[in-house]
């Protein structure tokens, strides 16, 4: 690839910013409130931003793109990014002092793509609305499911790793890294095959159709586990890297992440799992249909993350089943005053206030700070960390996502 001498520049001088950001001594101070928490030991509750609707954040051009090459228009996209999230919302925010260059792995999945129809309220958004047309109906569309075929591009790899390098060079550091987790959720892809309604329906009148499916499924997933391991794919998560549905890794639990770029077993990994149309199924069906083929995955890592959108309030006795299970997501619909006597010293919950309030007509930001400080309330004696995700608009004014930052950070300070 031809990189332009500009191009150079300007990924340069974003790089010089982020080693100048990473370099600060808070990026530590951070790191050990992420470790503290996730350790059980929490002295304050971390915040973690994301799922940001950015093609409605960008102010001053911080997040316009001016390299040309498509390449460097993905680095520069990310670098923009971190710094923009850095000096807007930072929440609890750790800036690592080297980037990343991933592997190049191709994974066929499992043979099998949706078929959807999408619907859009804002063309400028990648948030859609969609109808699923099914495609597997009954036990003998389950075959259709195949072993995923896993590869990784040694040539392609060392490509990108030699170009990055000459980049940054004398700049910032470049590491190659692997896939730093999973995120396995075996319903969120089968309803996209089966139908919402229709696998709903088929937990009572085809029970034994959808034990042999979710089991199919997991078969194949774990053949993916098996590659990566062969194939040295794994990285280490136990750092500033989202795991699950929550916020960082940070533990004294796993080994170092800098012994883990490339190569990491499964057993130095935090892993995840989640059933989120399983909110309003029983605590035994849940169990029956989702949770119980999940172990087979989750089982194989050294912590785990169980939860999304779900509220979890009313199954803490399977919940209590998972391996190595150290977080909980409390989602907005999670009544919380049923969780905290359960979790105390045992898990941490991963606390996340309704995005609701971004799309508004009009911006409450003492509701804003109500709803953290009602989860600060009710979690009293836990280790918890504050999330804000699944962010569809902010209504095209991104300065409510930064006063929301300032606000959780005040919230928590004045408890402290």
């Amino acid at each position: 690839m031809k990189i332009t001498n500009e191009d150079r520049r300007i990924l340069r001088e974003l790089a010089k910013k982020k080693l100048e950001i990473a370099q600060q001594e808070i990026q530590k101070e951070n790191a050990k409130l992420w470790k503290q928490t996730n350790d059980l030991q929490m002295t304050k509750p971390p915040i973690y931003i994301n799922e940001v609707p950015w093609h409605e954040m960008n102010v001053d051009d911080e997040l316009t793109l001016q390299t040309k090459h498509p390449f460097c228009q993905e680095l520069e996209l990310e670098l923009r990014k971190e710094l923009y999230s850095w000096k807007h919302m930072p929440g609890t925010m750790v800036v690592s002092p080297y980037i990343e260059c991933p592997l190049v792995v191709h994974d066929s999945d499992i043979g099998m793509h949706e078929d959807v129809d999408i619907v859009r309220t804002d063309d400028t958004s990648d948030i859609v609305s969609r109808h699923f047309n099914i495609q597997i109906k009954g036990e003998e569309d389950i075959e259709k499911i195949k072993d995923p075929v896993i590869t990784l591009d040694e040539q392609k790899t060392k490509e990108n790793f030699s170009l990055m390098q000459e980049i940054f060079e004398d700049i910032i550091e470049v590491i190659l890294v692997g896939k730093r987790g999973y995120w396995f959720t075996p319903w969120d892809n089968l309803i996209r095959l089966t139908g919402v309604t229709e696998a709903m329906m088929d937990l009572i009148l085809r029970p034994e159709y959808i034990d042999k499916l979710v089991a199919r499924f997991v078969d194949a997933s774990l053949v993916r586990m098996e590659k990566y391991n062969e194939l040295g794919i794994w990285a280490s998560n136990n750092n500033n890297v989202r795991v699950g549905s929550g916020g960082y890794g940070y533990s004294q639990a796993l080994e170092p992440d800098e012994k883990y770029f490339t190569h990491a077993p499964t057993s130095q990994l935090w892993g995840c799992g989640n059933a989120q149309i399983f909110s309003d199924v029983s605590p035994d069906m849940h169990w029956e249909f989702s949770l119980k083929h999940e172990l087979r995955w989750m089982s194989h890592f050294g912590l785990n993350y169980y939860g999304c959108c779900e509220a979890l309030h009313n199954k803490l006795e399977i919940l209590e089943k998972i391996p190595n299970l150290r977080k909980i997501s409390m989602s907005p619909w999670a009544k919380l005053e049923k969780v905290t006597d359960f979790a105390k010293g045992r898990y941490v919950l991963s606390c996340k206030p309704s995005p609701a309030i971004f799309a508004e007509e009009n911006w409450r930001p003492e509701q804003a700070r109500k709803d953290i400080m009602d989860i600060l309330e009710k979690t009293k004696g836990c280790s918890i960390e504050i999330i804000m995700k699944d962010i569809s608009t902010v209504k095209y004014k991104p300065s409510r996502l930064w006063e929301w930052s300032k606000i959780a950070q005040e919230a928590i300070d004045s408890i402290q």
